[in-house]
């Protein structure tokens, strides 16, 4: 992780996703997962845009198990979007950054 993106545990995601004040966006995602790696540098440039008004969440699944069970995150990566602990919105897959931007954007 980096300082633009917040690395989450099965531990702290109540703490800090659900939580959190703000917009969350959350990402489901594993070492071995090469679209999870495509889109690892575009998830830090919008955290990096965002700061202040949009949190990147990181969750390794492989390291944390019960999240992605609890919230059925069948395939990575799987992006979510969290605003007052509620998701609003869910995509799946490695969107270009123009996508993620967009899609940040028009939830906040």
């Amino acid at each position: 992780m980096s300082e633009h993106t917040l690395a989450v545990s099965d531990s702290s995601f109540d703490k800090d996703v659900l939580k959190a004040s703000g917009l969350v966006l959350v990402d489901f995602w594993a070492e071995w997962c090469g679209p999870c790696k495509m889109i690892g540098p575009a998830l830090e440039e919008i955290g990096k845009e965002f700061a202040g008004k949009v949190t990147v969440a990181k969750v390794n699944i492989d390291d944390n198990p019960e999240t992605p069970t609890a919230y059925g995150v069948m395939a990575i990566p799987t992006l979510m979007l969290v605003r007052n602990g509620q998701i609003i919105d869910k995509k799946q897959g490695a969107l270009p950054k123009s996508q993620l931007k967009a899609w940040v954007e028009g939830a906040l």
